[in-house]
């Protein structure tokens, strides 16, 4: 029943430090009150912004974004996603998102989206401003000096457009009513590079660290969720006065929700008639929420949507222990959107996917409480979520199978088989995917703008697949233990700091005690593959000597493994010559044998085993398949004797 919401939020504060152990950030506090009219899918809003410049610099100006403007027929959004659907692949698929396509240019005025500025004050006075379609520029009456705060009120209309990209009304797909993300005047993020005044022409965001306390007026019979604590469950009829003591609803057209959100840098919410409740509490954790659509007499829709709040429950304290604590006290996964999408303590998904709500929940690490500029890292972001979804949907389904051994009178098969699935590679798509990016020509370094990619295709790889191996072969470089402690440093100590590439690079660099920065330049500042390959092996004196050639224009250290006929190994490692320094045993059970680093401008490389050539059967580089070759086919050589 509906008055059950106030399990849907948890009533509280939280207290969270911002302040960076170098540099500075802006900070901002919002309080809005929002009037929705569902019957016009308009409304009018009262935005207060209180704006701390921690700059060193004096503002002469401010910017925000309005991202629903994109939503109107010839946008950038609209131009930019018709000309990439010129773009034909040679699987006769065109480049364009399906989900954007040439929808735009043919909204109707009732289906457009907008967001109309009203007024707009500083401290009281009025300010000039100019709407560059998504980019509000503020010329200020008065500058905004280094460690000063000032108010700004604003007066704002909008119409919420039908379901295109993340935002919107009537999804034809889901039925959910609202998905209203980006919804908002959101004040652009000022750091250190200046501003960041990013139009919204097709993806990620970048935002300032605040403080939301937000009052929605909508229709009674809506159900709301998102991003924040329900602070009047008991004033607005949902949930309970005292154990078993049923509230009733006050009388009127309209309810009014009242949301506190701390530490955030952004806040989503989602509104429907149908929407029903699931809630999970984790022991001394958050309480997981889930809202959907109720379809009557479904029956596999209701359990896959409990599904996802049960896995949600099952997995956090393995993300916890890789990843870092999680700091809210509520999560919630929301029916809506338009495929999945991250937002602070929430998602919108389209549909109940488990792999889609890990990725999305994965986010709230490597976005929400990140937070590196995603239009200029995307990879950061998605690559890192991506990495770690990966290892979250393999944890599940390891524990399903431990279940399953629980539940049976010998749980040896299954048992065998979560060990197998266990010794699997759960990046391996992210592989196949780069390769296929490097064969097709048209890879572009991940340095390049979420923008300005010239192909979907491009972008989508970079970010997600790449960044995802960026991680995994990381752990080949440094040693995965190594990796995986970096991640905890990295996430502990930037956490609501808003990060770079060169700050990961740094944890990396500590933690490892290798130089670092030839991977970043490399991997992240251009195109340059891997390649190397075994060249021959040959006797001489009372050894076996084995040349490698390196054909690809990165260099990496490289592991090689030698098998012989009695079943014994050897592995011999070579450090590449940028790292100063090597990474330790991975294996104990190994013998290992550390050369002198391999130089970077030489392209062959021989290794020594005191074995006969005959004793050798096979030679394998890189027998733990981390390192992202792009021609393995001369990396093992097995010998028939």
């Amino acid at each position: 029943m509906k008055y059950f919401l106030l399990l849907l939020f948890v009533v509280g504060s939280l207290s969270l430090s911002h302040a960076q152990t170098s540099g500075w950030q802006q900070r901002v506090r919002y309080k809005m009150d929002i009037n929705m009219d569902v019957n016009t899918n308009r409304f009018t809003g009262k935005q207060q912004l209180e704006y701390t410049n921690n700059s060193p610099d004096t503002l002469h100006r401010v910017f925000y974004h309005l991202y629903w403007n994109a939503f109107q027929p010839n946008s950038m959004m609209d131009a930019r996603s018709r000309e990439l659907g010129k773009i034909v692949h040679s699987n006769n698929r065109q480049d364009w998102d399906g989900r954007v396509r040439d929808r735009i240019q043919n909204l109707k005025p009732e289906e457009i989206g907008y967001q109309k500025i009203l007024s707009l004050k500083m401290n009281g006075v009025v300010q000039s401003f100019k709407v560059h379609e998504t980019i509000l520029e503020v010329t200020l009456s008065k500058p905004i000096l280094p460690k000063t705060k000032v108010v700004f009120n604003m007066e704002f209309e909008a119409q919420v457009p039908l379901q295109i990209r993340r935002s919107g009304r009537d999804n034809a797909s889901t039925g959910v009513r609202y998905s209203m993300s980006q919804w908002y005047p959101k004040i652009c993020e000022y750091d250190f590079e200046g501003w960041h005044p990013t139009p919204y022409v097709a993806r990620e965001f970048h935002g300032v660290w605040g403080d939301f306390d937000v009052k929605i007026s909508i229709d009674r019979n809506y159900i709301l969720g998102g991003t924040g604590y329900l602070q009047n469950a008991q004033q607005i009829g949902y949930g309970y006065e005292a154990p078993g003591s049923r509230v009733t609803r006050p009388e009127g057209s309209k309810l009014t929700w009242h949301f506190i959100a701390p530490e955030v840098h952004d806040f989503m919410w989602a509104a429907d008639p149908e929407f029903r409740h699931i809630v999970r509490n984790v022991p001394q954790g958050p309480t997981i929420h889930v809202l959907y659509n109720y379809k009557e007499n479904d029956t596999k829709n209701d359990e896959a949507w409990t599904k996802i709040a049960d896995a949600a429950v099952q997995v956090l304290p393995f993300i916890e222990k890789n990843f870092g604590k999680y700091p809210y006290k509520q999560y919630s996964f929301i029916h809506g959107g338009d495929g999945g999408m991250e937002y602070p303590m929430s998602t919108l998904l389209s549909g109940p996917s488990l792999g889609t709500a890990f990725h999305e929940w994965m986010h709230n690490w490597y976005q929400m409480v990140l937070a590196t500029n995603e239009s200029l890292y995307a990879w950061m972001d998605e690559g890192f979520t991506s990495y770690a979804e990966s290892l979250v949907d393999r944890y599940y389904r390891d524990v399903s199978f431990e279940e399953k051994v629980t539940r049976s009178a010998d749980g040896t098969g299954p048992r065998r088989i979560a060990d197998e699935n266990s010794m699997q590679n759960p990046h391996a798509g992210a592989y196949q995917n780069y390769f296929a990016l490097v064969r097709s020509g048209k890879e572009e370094p991940m340095t390049t703008h979420s923008d300005h990619y010239e192909t979907n295709f491009a972008y989508s790889i970079a970010a997600y697949s790449k960044g995802e191996i960026f991680l995994e072969q990381l752990g080949y470089i440094v040693g995965a233990a190594t990796r995986d402690r970096i991640l905890l440093d990295y996430y502990n100590t930037w956490k609501f700091k808003h990060p770079n590439v060169n700050d990961f690079i740094r944890i990396a660099e500590k933690r490892s005690g290798m130089k670092l920065d030839w991977y970043r330049e490399y991997w992240v500042n251009t195109t340059k593959t891997i390649d190397y390959g075994i060249d021959s092996l040959f006797e001489t004196g009372n050894e076996t000597r084995i040349r490698l050639k390196r054909s690809g224009k990165m260099p990496m250290p490289v592991d090689l493994m030698i098998t012989f006929r009695d079943g014994s190994k050897e592995l011999h490692y070579v450090p590449m010559y940028l790292m100063f320094g090597a990474k330790g045993l991975e294996d104990p059970k190994m013998n290992k044998k550390t050369y002198e680093a391999w130089k970077w401008t030489h392209p062959t490389y021989e290794v020594s085993t005191s074995r006969k050539l005959q004793d050798i059967v096979k030679v394998e580089i890189d027998p733990s398949g981390r390192m992202a070759d792009v021609n393995a086919k001369d990396n093992t050589l097995e010998l028939n004797w």
